[in-house]
């Protein structure tokens, strides 16, 4: 007779009908959960609303705990707890009205085997939508079948009847029409380069330098090397231990060097005497060591593009890394010398840095680079997140916003530049922004992502719109306004669409100086993205 100890069998709930499981994953943050908390409430109470006029029970899968004072899942052990709480089979239901980190709550939603909606708050104060994008984002590259929608207030139609579609489906279905593959390419000036800039790097290669992966728990912007090796793309992993090493080295007079060439060129800081709240000179100082320091190691090891982890990395040790990214993205920045001073490192260009470590990103922003200097166009891009956004005179107008990774350029220039204090409730070191309005002109904006075990790339054409000054300042107010801010229309894309399509909570955008140059850029990068194996697929109305 064996004496082993078997593991008694796992035992769940039996699903019950027309009713569905609420769970929300939160951050990693417990000062973020704590202050989003009242907004989930509210969302929870109206989707909960909705279905209750359907016939529906939901029931939510886990108590607030009278601890932390809120519901979320605020790390993955719990998320590995709460699902043994719900049946397998069951209609199960992911709420967001914050930011949350999706590998929370990976384990349970990879099995489970019933029908899993993803429902957000379309707002602009709590990134509830930012999150739901990226929470999507993460379940198509693991090839889990979901649904989504999104509301402003929860009463509309649109929303009321995809919840019911949901009930009696399983499935929400939306309108994918603004979506087609790649056709064949004209022969094109545009075409040629975009193909031996592919065949340039699939023959050279190119190397990504990671702080450390996985940032901000999204799950969807790490891309396995056997996908990047493809491109002839490869990863250097860095330890950001190496970064604030490297930091501790760069001499005050070099961090002020850099510092009198950003003012002499214009640009401003809001400073203030508390450190805890207010931004000050020597969180400046910090933030401009970690430009100089990545710029080393970025030299130390060949690196074609660099990506700092930001929330997630080094924010309880030193300032927040957005004025370093968005000097490394900007090709008019202070010149960095080795640390022998024999030599200026990348002198004349922009390095391009992807925020967060997205490696999602660091493609598109290795290639970008690539294809707009080959083209004689100015590079800087950078990702944002898509934040929010509102019609404005009959026009559907987005809010693109990202604290870190904006060039200067974007702005108009440094002298549009300003710098402010990074939210304490996120960064308790502080650290300063690159805040401003992005200026009006034409764009090409792109993600590339994981679908279907491949790397896809979807491709579109936006605007950037001036709007009034009262506008601008309104906006800035319902989401962040220290960070820098593009009024962004896209074409022939709306507001739905995007929603349900896009596979990211970031947006790679870069400018051209007109609309045909800017269509003529697309093809070209387009090309270049087809020739290394990835799968583009054009969105809304493009001019090939």
């Amino acid at each position: 007779m064996s004496t082993y100890t078997l593991p008694a069998p796992a035992a769940r709930p039996a699903a019950a009908p027309k009713t569905a499981y609420l769970i929300a994953s939160g951050d990693l943050r417990e000062s973020a959960n704590t202050a989003g908390w009242p907004t989930q409430v509210e969302l929870e109470q109206s989707v909960t609303g909705v279905l209750e006029g359907l016939g529906w029970t939901v029931v939510r899968a886990n108590e607030v705990d009278p601890a932390t004072g809120h519901g979320f899942i605020s790390s993955q052990r719990m998320g590995l707890e709460v699902f043994t709480s719900i049946p397998v089979d069951a209609p199960l239901i992911v709420a967001e009205a914050v930011w949350q980190y999706s590998h929370h709550v990976l384990a349970g939603l990879r099995t489970h085997q019933g029908p899993i909606l993803t429902v957000a708050n379309f707002a602009g104060e709590w990134p509830g939508l930012v999150g739901l994008l990226g929470l999507n984002a993460g379940l198509t590259k693991m090839g889990k079948e979901y649904s989504t929608i999104w509301s402003v207030d929860f009463t509309d139609d649109w929303f009321k009847n995809g919840l019911r579609e949901w009930t009696e489906t399983g499935r929400i279905v939306h309108d994918a029409s603004h979506v087609r593959p790649l056709p064949e390419l004209p022969d094109t000036p545009e075409v040629e380069l975009g193909r031996a800039l592919g065949d340039q790097l699939l023959a050279d290669k190119a190397i990504i330098g990671v702080f450390d992966e996985g940032c901000m728990g999204m799950y969807n912007a790490i891309f396995d090397d056997e996908l990047l090796n493809q491109l002839g793309v490869y990863k250097e992993r860095l330890s950001q231990s190496a970064l604030y090493a490297e930091m501790l080295t760069v001499t005050d007079a070099e961090a002020d060097a850099a510092y009198d060439w950003l003012t002499d060129r214009g640009m401003t800081f809001v400073y203030g005497e508390d450190a805890a709240t207010e931004l000050t000179r020597e969180q400046v100082q910090w933030q401009l060591k970690m430009y100089i320091a990545a710029l080393r190691i970025a030299d130390d090891f060949g690196l074609d593009a660099v990506g700092i982890q930001y929330q997630q990395g080094l924010k309880d040790l030193v300032p927040a890394s957005d004025l370093a990214e968005g000097i490394l993205n900007s090709t008019e920045r202070p010149p960095v010398l080795s640390r022998d001073g024999s030599r200026e490192l990348f002198a004349g260009r922009a390095f391009p840095h992807f925020n967060e470590a997205d490696e999602g990103v660091a493609v598109d922003a290795l290639i970008t680079d690539r294809v707009w200097t080959a083209m004689g166009l100015v590079p800087d891009n950078t990702l944002h997140d898509v934040r929010w956004g509102e019609d404005y005179n009959g026009e559907f107008v987005w809010v693109y916003e990202i604290s870190g990774s904006v060039p200067a350029s974007h702005l108009g220039g440094w002298d549009k530049a300003e710098g402010w204090r990074q939210g304490h409730v996120f960064f308790p070191a502080g650290g300063s922004t690159i805040n401003g309005v992005s200026q009006p002109g034409e764009l090409v904006i792109s993600r590339v992502f994981i679908a279907d075990g491949i790397l896809q790339a979807d491709i579109f054409r936006g605007t950037v719109v001036e709007l009034p000054d009262e506008e601008t300042q309104r906006r800035k107010n319902a989401t962040n306004p220290e960070w820098p801010i593009a009024h962004v229309v896209l074409h022939d894309v709306t507001r739905d669409q995007f929603m349900a399509r896009h596979k990211a909570n970031h947006a790679q955008v870069v400018y051209a100086p007109d609309a045909d140059t800017a269509d003529k850029a697309l093809v070209a990068k387009a090309a270049m993205l087809d020739r290394i194996g990835v799968k583009v697929n054009l969105v809304g109305r493009v001019n090939l």
